[in-house]
């Protein structure tokens, strides 16, 4: 035997060894090898379009809860202290900016919890930020001390207000003894006279929170009560406290009132007016006159709040109460303007509140607080943690909600996907295609070519038994169609977020999971990771420009655009940008734009109608045959 044929003998003795030591190891390899290839063909990316991962340095990786796309194509990431209560009560609380143009990430000094706010554009592009956190919630083995609201009265209308210092001693009838947690001052009654000279005197109610001066169950008291005021020097028949609930139940989370503007120019954080209540799981809500409507949330003590809503003007950067406007919703409901400047509510929230008001699909009519409720809803008791989408282009008026669940940490959900027409002489909702697997917090994105990505989820609450779905569809409204697309590799599922970047690609982040096992045994970690698709369109060949045109333009106007190639353009579209979190966007919305070609470039027509087109700004996209789009063009309507 020859040398070289000994040697060649004894590799294939080593490599069949090898096989037969690792051969599931080396199997394994080559169909990974294979998957990359596959995944990463022109041709596959032509048809499912392609998922990357975003190097993010260590520094800078954060719990993102809140994302919203700015004018200047950065987007905003808001942690706050991020669902991470060692960060809360060390008082960290952090932003970042990512530009996608250059990869680079800042921070942003961020002056108090913004966890679970809610935002919403303002007509100058500012974002407006209202709510958050003023305490974490309490779980039931942690409550030693009974606790809860007492309601501090003062029925005497004479004399000055009365200041309640933090420790104020609360004494029952039977010698229980509570604490003042803060310091509330007290106003005097209100006396008022009536026509025929008799006076009516209405006594001031100030809330506050007290703990049990002892542990244990002796201190509970659930039935309605008068405590006497330690240390006030004043008529206890006068002034005097009532409770109705002091127990050792599980404390929710606790509202804040703080409001904020984050500034795209400065890129800070500029505080104004507090709300007239504070609010945990708000939906902030633009309006046609660039007004803001805010809705629901948990108050300063996690009570769901039942029907006090708000109005911000950005005119006086002040809050205002609306008592006309009495309307009970449950946390982070969807509610999207419509060109009538009626409000429609899709049935999507977040889960705290009642489990039957307010959780109705309807339309909600402002200017009387009427609500005209529109059926035909399948699976109506699953609409929490579902996505909702204002379906491309605005103009038709359609409406789709997809997935969701049962109410709390049900383990119930749902493939259901139902699209109502709102311009339909009688509303109601009707059959979409229903998706893959049942998903609770579907992100759901517009894109320029008038498609929905739908995106991440799981099928239990909070990924429960390692229950992630690591599926991406298109929607196509016109066909009625979802189709399949390449698949993400990173889970998203509770505290996820998705939104439409400027040069057509989808960046996914965020998630936060209970557990990290299937056998729910071991706690979930946040994930940090953001990853980003790029749909089909962006691997079709060479993509439409736009090359020039104003950036100011008004309603209803017809503005010139210089596009190279304009003979190859097929649509053109005003995206707003998103504003996101909890899987809740009401921002996002697509709007048809009537064109003319005129020489080397397009007459772009805007609607008219404020309900159609809120003042902002938008991104101008247009698109050729193939779908492709330009990247945007940013424009500021007024």
């Amino acid at each position: 035997m020859t040398p070289r044929l000994l040697k060649g003998l004894l590799t294939l003795l080593v490599a069949g060894g090898l096989i037969a030591i690792n051969g599931p190891t080396l199997v394994s390899a080559g169909k990974n090898a294979l998957h990359e290839y596959k995944i990463n063909s022109e041709g596959y990316k032509q048809r499912n379009g392609h998922w990357s991962m975003l190097s993010v340095p260590e520094d800078m990786r954060v719990n993102a809860i809140h994302a919203a796309l700015l004018r200047t194509g950065k987007v905003l990431i808001v942690a706050g202290s991020g669902n991470d209560r060692k960060q809360f009560n060390a008082g960290k609380f952090r932003t970042i900016l990512w530009d996608p143009e250059t990869d680079r990430f800042t921070r942003v000094h961020t002056p108090s919890d913004m966890f679970c706010a809610g935002h919403v554009f303002l007509p100058d592009g500012k974002l407006l930020i209202a709510g958050g956190t003023r305490r974490y919630e309490k779980l039931r083995q942690n409550v030693t001390y009974a606790a809860g609201v007492m309601t501090v009265k003062d029925e005497s209308p004479d004399g000055r207000p009365v200041t309640i210092p933090k420790g104020t001693e609360f004494l029952s009838p039977h010698g229980i003894a509570f604490r003042s947690t803060k310091q509330v001052v007290v106003k005097p009654a209100v006396k008022t006279l009536a026509a025929d000279g008799t006076a009516k005197v209405t006594a001031s109610a100030t809330e506050v929170w007290v703990e049990a001066a002892h542990e244990g169950r002796a201190s509970v008291i659930d039935h309605s009560t008068q405590f006497t005021i330690g240390g006030t020097h004043r008529d206890s028949a006068d002034l005097y406290g009532v409770a109705t609930s002091l127990t050792r139940a599980k404390q929710d989370y606790w509202g804040d009132d703080k409001s904020y503007l984050f500034d795209p120019a400065t890129e800070k954080y500029e505080r104004v007016d507090n709300m007239t209540l504070a609010r945990w799981y708000p939906t902030l809500v633009g309006l046609e006159d660039g007004r803001v409507l805010s809705v629901s949330g948990l108050d300063q003590f996690g009570r769901i709040i039942k029907g006090d809503n708000e109005i911000y003007d950005p005119a006086t950067k002040q809050w205002a109460a609306q008592p006309q406007l009495k309307r009970t919703f449950p946390t982070y409901p969807s509610l999207f303007l419509m060109p009538s400047g009626k409000l429609f509510y899709t049935g999507s929230n977040a889960g705290y509140g009642s489990d039957t008001v307010g959780r109705d699909p309807g339309i909600w009519d402002l200017s009387d607080n009427s609500f005209e409720k529109v059926p035909g809803l399948r699976d109506p008791r699953q609409t929490e943690t579902s996505g909702s989408v204002l379906l491309p282009p605005a103009q038709d008026q359609r409406y789709m909600i997809a997935g969701g669940g049962g109410v709390g940490d049900s383990d119930r959900s749902t493939a259901r996907t139902d699209v109502i027409d709102l311009n339909a002489a009688k509303p109601h909702f009707a059959p979409g295609p229903d998706l893959e697997q049942p998903v609770r917090y579907p992100n759901m994105v517009i894109t320029p070519d008038d498609r929905v990505v739908i995106t991440g989820g799981s099928t239990g609450y909070r990924g429960a038994n390692d229950s992630d779905l690591l599926l991406c569809h298109i929607y196509d409204p016109q066909s009625n169609q979802i189709t399949r697309m390449a698949d993400p590799t990173v889970g998203r599922d509770y505290h996820s977020e998705a939104l439409l970047l400027p040069d057509g690609r989808v960046i996914t982040l965020g998630s936060d999971p209970l557990y990290s096992d299937a056998q729910n045994t071991k706690p979930g970690t946040f994930e940090k990771r953001i990853e980003i698709y790029s749909p089909p369109y962006l691997f079709q060949g060479d993509r439409p420009e736009i090359a020039s045109g104003p950036v100011q333009i008004d309603r209803g106007s017809t503005e010139w655009f210089g596009i190279p190639a304009v003979g190859a353009v097929r649509s053109a579209r005003l995206v707003r940008p998103s504003a996101v979190t909890h899987v809740t966007d009401v921002e996002q919305r697509s709007i048809k734009l009537d064109t003319r070609r005129n020489g080397d470039g397009l007459d772009v027509t805007i609607p008219s109608s404020a309900g159609l087109v809120p003042s902002g700004w938008y991104m101008l996209f247009v698109t050729d045959q193939n779908g492709a789009p330009s990247k945007a063009h940013w424009v500021h309507v007024r």
